[in-house]
């Protein structure tokens, strides 16, 4: 039986001098590279090793929970897309961070992959500006949309730092 490692990743250099549209991308697209090449050459099991009792935060349950909030924003609020979570239930609102396996690490990280390209191309060639209604009665448009996942991203790798460090000592931005 051959154990899965979740592979290397070339990040994607940081965005700099480009136009606002490219910044945004280029910001986003770096923050998912750092995601994954936090969790590059672990296997299933590290995967899911947990932060500290009582957390269930794991690198793996990172990796499905932003695989539902780029979902849920990008697909489901913007371009309303009627569509179910990915791991998210309304019998589990957890089962991203709490139902991820070694075994299911492999295939946690192919969606990963997949729902980040999808929701690329659902917001490709809308505006920045436009507009969409968000949760609480809150209009937002797409621009708030980048902003926001790309600081969801900027909170969550400081997570996976401390996870991967706690793994196996590795440090690094």
């Amino acid at each position: 039986m051959t154990t899965w490692i979740a592979p290397t990743v070339e990040r994607r250099p940081m965005p700099a001098a480009v136009g606002e549209r490219e910044m945004l991308q280029g910001w986003l697209d770096w923050h998912r590279d750092t995601l994954l090449a936090k969790c590059a050459g672990l296997t299933g099991e590290q995967l899911t090793l947990r932060s500290a009792a009582p957390s269930t935060l794991s690198l793996l349950g990172l990796v499905r929970h932003l695989t539902d909030v780029e979902r849920a924003w990008f697909r489901q609020r913007f371009a309303r897309e009627l569509l179910p979570s990915v791991h998210i239930t309304d019998e589990n609102i957890d089962a991203d961070h709490d139902d991820g396996t070694p075994e299911s690490a492999e295939a946690d990280f192919a969606a990963f992959r997949a729902e980040t390209a999808v929701c690329d191309a659902a917001v490709a060639d809308r505006g920045l500006d436009e507009t969409f209604a968000a949760p609480r009665g809150r209009e937002l448009n797409l621009r708030w949309i980048y902003t926001h996942l790309i600081e969801e991203y900027a909170r969550h790798n400081g997570h996976a730092d401390l996870l991967r460090e706690r793994i196996d000592g590795t440090t690094g931005d």
